[in-house]
């Protein structure tokens, strides 16, 4: 077994308190569900709603909650904002998931 260092421990509680941010991200059916579609296709709030059957204002604030915690990321376009996953490592997340859950 590796010897593990005091900085390889700091930066591994540092990892495990990301690790567990994302995670409570996930804990929450609705976010976890804007998430799956978001990691399939960039999508704008209108199409969300309609989508996954999320009313507002609960859609906006599960959306507010992924973006503070830099899970999503958008873009503009006229009066539409556009959300698309923004971390690499919860895409994997996401499709680890649904191999596990949804095929």
């Amino acid at each position: 077994m590796p010897v593990t260092t005091d900085f390889d421990m700091a930066q591994m509680r540092e990892s495990a308190g990301h690790a567990t941010q994302a995670l409570k991200a996930l804990a929450h059916e609705d976010r976890l569900l804007l998430l799956c579609q978001l990691s399939q296709e960039e999508l704008c709030v209108s199409d969300l709603e309609q989508q996954l059957d999320i009313r507002q204002p609960s859609l906006s604030q599960q959306l507010g909650i992924l973006r503070k915690q830099g899970l999503v990321e958008t873009r503009r376009e006229g009066k539409h904002i556009f959300y698309r996953i923004a971390d690499e490592k919860i895409q994997e997340v996401l499709e680890t998931l649904y191999v596990l859950y949804c095929q």
